[in-house]
């Protein structure tokens, strides 16, 4: 459809609308500027990874078109453990743990929204705000005879685990009311109007919809983004040593740069849009180079992408450690180094374990087959024999060793 906002407007031709439950109605809302979105992200880890990045995005265009975004922390959801997608349940949190995880994810969010009081600042909250001072019965009483257990059992989150037969507890069960009671109360304290999230959540967010208008609230409305998967299928955001962080602590910005440069060709073009914030007429040109022109575009996509997360300098430096080691040859003091005892190496340090400790691979089988496959090497040597030892004799005149899977991932081991 012809969307009149901005906002929607930009979703639409950017790829990021998958669902809506009132695309007019919003669409009439966000023209004024007078939406006010909210996304939660529940604090399981200490950082959020590349499959948050979409929705974030998404609340970027939000506030970039006059309307207001939230960042809602969920210190309270994450106390339960929201079971969507999962065949089993969620490991209990302590309570320490989830505001550790909790300041970690924190940091993202200002890379990609301004913060204030004014009208189109955005707003961070924490559900544990309301949701730990709620009173049981009171609530049962209140918010829980609005639910149908017979509806809450046709949701996907619950329907799926049943229906292969996996246990879900009485506490994950109540997820969906709490985050259905989260819109209502952001509702009610900010005016927020619209849910945001992945096409998963789908069900969990029409569910505050009809909860709020049960409860009294303004109009609420939902909105999802598609389930991203890359070009061959695969699940957007996964490499061989595990997720794609989004803090600079866990996954480098020479390592988020390189994820984005080995995008598929075919995805190319729609990740530009998603994750970029070039004009569109940019993206057409770029999307229409073909052969190995199509390298420049994955280049400028992996640029783009790290220079949202992680700023000018890193992206540059990222780009230029790239090229230093693909275009050159040259050993760059900028990638991915692990420190490590020097008497590691002195007493001979195992090939496999270098290469599990420098999270290139997750474990020594996964080693042995990539080294089967000849996908290991040591300063740009093929290893072939899985017993292989490291010493103080691989060291570089830099006083490195350079390890490396396949010929993109690069990282330095430093002895100290």
């Amino acid at each position: 459809m012809s969307f009149k906002s901005d906002f929607l407007r930009t979703l639409d031709e950017r790829g990021f609308i998958h669902q809506c439950s009132d695309p007019d109605g919003l669409d009439a809302l966000a023209l004024k500027g007078q939406a006010i979105g909210y996304i939660g992200y529940d604090c399981t880890a200490s950082s959020l990874h590349i499959g948050h990045l979409i929705q974030i995005m998404m609340q970027h265009w939000l506030q970039q078109t006059g309307n207001r975004p939230i960042a809602l922390m969920g210190g309270g959801t994450t106390r339960v453990g929201d079971p969507s997608g999962k065949d089993e349940s969620r490991k209990l949190l302590p309570v320490a743990e989830i505001e550790t995880n909790k300041e970690g994810i924190r940091q993202v969010f200002t890379r990609f929204l301004r913060f204030g009081d004014g009208k189109g600042e955005a707003i961070m909250l924490d559900n544990a705000e309301w949701l730990t001072k709620l009173n049981y019965i009171d609530f049962l009483r209140d918010v829980g005879r609005h639910f149908s257990v017979n509806r809450m059992l046709s949701m996907d989150s619950v329907k799926l685990r049943l229906d292969r037969d996996q246990e879900m507890s009485f506490i994950e069960f109540n997820y969906m009311c709490l985050q259905s009671y989260d819109f209502v109360e952001l509702a009610r304290r900010t005016g927020c109007n619209l849910q945001m999230g992945g096409s998963d959540q789908w069900g969990n967010i029409v569910m505050g919809v009809d909860l709020g208008r049960r409860m009294g609230t303004h109009q609420l409305y939902a909105l999802t983004t598609p389930l991203l998967t890359t070009a061959s299928g695969a699940k957007m955001g996964k490499t061989a040593s595990g997720a794609v962080w989004l803090n600079a602590e866990l996954f480098s910005p020479y390592d988020y740069w390189q994820f984005w440069r080995n995008s598929e060709d075919a995805d190319v073009a729609r990740f530009l849009k998603l994750f970029t914030l070039l004009p569109l007429d940019e993206i057409a040109r770029l999307a229409s180079l073909q052969g190995a022109e199509i390298n420049e575009a994955k280049k400028t996509l992996a640029t783009e992408a790290t220079r949202l997360l992680h700023g000018d300098q890193a992206a540059t430096q990222a780009a230029e450690t790239a090229r230093q080691t693909f275009e050159e040859g040259a050993l760059a003091s900028n990638l991915p180094t692990v420190e490590m005892p020097r008497a590691e190496l002195e007493a001979g340090l195992g090939a496999l374990a270098a290469f599990v400790r420098a999270g290139l691979v997750t474990s020594n089988g996964e080693a042995r087959r990539q080294i089967k496959g000849g996908g290991l090497r040591v300063n740009d040597a093929t290893i072939t024999d899985a017993q292989a030892k490291l010493t103080l004799a691989e060291l570089t005149k830099e006083g490195v060793i350079k390890l490396s899977l396949g010929r993109k991932r690069h990282v330095l081991l430093k002895p100290v």
